[in-house]
């Protein structure tokens, strides 16, 4: 399939609430969005590199530079027989695994159009809809996390996951776990801890939590197998995980036992099969995780998720959670815990070019072959 021209889109989203983790408070998303044309199709992606490098390295400032100026110019005008060729392509280039992200996924959704049909399928997806958790950050009281907590059970979600910091872990845990006694809970450091904390971390245990998202370094797995040989509770790892020769060592090191699949951190939905099925090899679950993404890369979460080993919920709840309006036409709604996948060739939703307009930063456009 030949890449014709190709757009480069920055937009800004307020979000209905504040989100704080451990990186500090969110009340907004600044998102790339990517558009590749061939064969009068269009194939969409977001970007989940941020302003400034908290969660990983990559920033949108250098994304985009390496957008621009690289990786787009090696692409386009060039036919490419599947994604793999394209990411092959891309190979050439070390790291920047969400700016590769942006463009493996974008041509995946073309490729899928192309061939008329739903990107799940192509991706061997094995269901129609998935379970869906939900992902909320800290508040500013343990009875105030209660009555969120609460609020998104009534609502259907399957998993409540509850951000925590040092200084914020034990108390929110304990009443989260004394007023829902039989929910499926987990917490999520993002890196927050180190192996000193090892005795709140243990700690954690009796709050029978379904797992311990990223408590150490967003870089080390070492210290992860020293803390999992510690702990009862899983421990899931996220940062950590950015290639499938990363996710083989954490297995092989018993760095932890449930891995937090972003298609976007590992370098886009070839990368993503891959450590899911090393995964499934080491008999280890994996879900999909969520970086605040907007339609588009909510979708490509959704259909990523069908795969057989997540068996997990995933954070693809509603985008009227997080949203006023959402840069998509179609609805993605939850509806008791389960999210359907949006039917359709590619990633099944169209863009609300008028309501992205409006919230536009810059665009550029011109990339066109001769």
């Amino acid at each position: 399939m030949r890449i014709e021209s190709a757009e480069l889109r920055l937009i800004q989203l307020p979000l209905k609430f504040r989100f704080e983790t451990s990186f500090g408070a969110q009340t907004f998303r600044t998102i790339p969005l990517l558009t590749l044309r061939g064969e009068g199709l269009e194939g969409y992606s977001e970007g989940v590199m941020e302003k400034l490098p908290m969660y990983r390295e990559e920033t949108i400032a250098g994304a985009w530079d390496l957008l621009e100026q690289a990786f787009l110019p090696r692409i386009l005008g060039r036919d490419f027989a599947n994604p793999e060729r394209l990411r092959q392509e891309l190979a050439a280039y070390r790291g920047n695994a969400m700016a590769k992200a942006m463009v493996e996924m974008a041509f995946w959704d073309l490729y899928a159009k192309s061939k008329d049909t739903p990107l799940w399928e192509l991706l061997g997806g094995v269901r129609d809809q998935v379970e869906v958790g939900v992902s909320l950050g800290i508040q500013p009281s343990a009875q105030a996390t209660v009555d969120l907590i609460g609020e998104h059970l009534d609502q259907g979600y399957r998993r409540v996951k509850l951000k925590i910091k040092p200084g914020w872990d034990i108390e929110p845990v304990e009443a989260a776990r004394a007023a829902f006694p039989h929910a499926d809970l987990t917490v999520d450091a993002n890196s927050a801890y180190t192996l000193a904390d090892t005795g709140v971390l243990t700690a954690l245990d009796q709050y029978r939590l379904d797992y311990i998202e990223q408590p150490l370094a967003f870089d080390d797995l070492n210290d992860h197998a020293q803390l999992q040989a510690l702990l009862r509770t899983p421990i899931c790892l996220d940062e950590s995980v950015i290639s499938p020769e990363s996710a083989r060592k954490a297995l092989v090191m018993n760095a932890g036992k449930v891995i937090n699949l972003k298609v976007g951190r590992v370098g886009g939905h070839g990368e993503a099969r891959r450590i899911h099925d090393l995964a499934q090899a080491f008999g280890i679950p994996v879900w999909c995780g969520g970086m605040l993404e907007a339609g588009i890369g909510r979708a490509h979460n959704i259909h990523l998720s069908t795969l057989p080993n997540f068996s997990k919920p995933g954070d693809t709840s509603s985008a009227s959670r997080y949203w006023a309006t959402d840069i998509v036409n179609e609805p993605l709604e939850v509806k008791d815990g389960l999210m359907a996948v949006p039917p359709g060739a590619g990633i099944g939703v169209t863009p609300n070019w008028d309501f992205i307009q409006s919230v536009t930063l810059k665009t550029v456009d011109d990339f066109q072959t001769g």
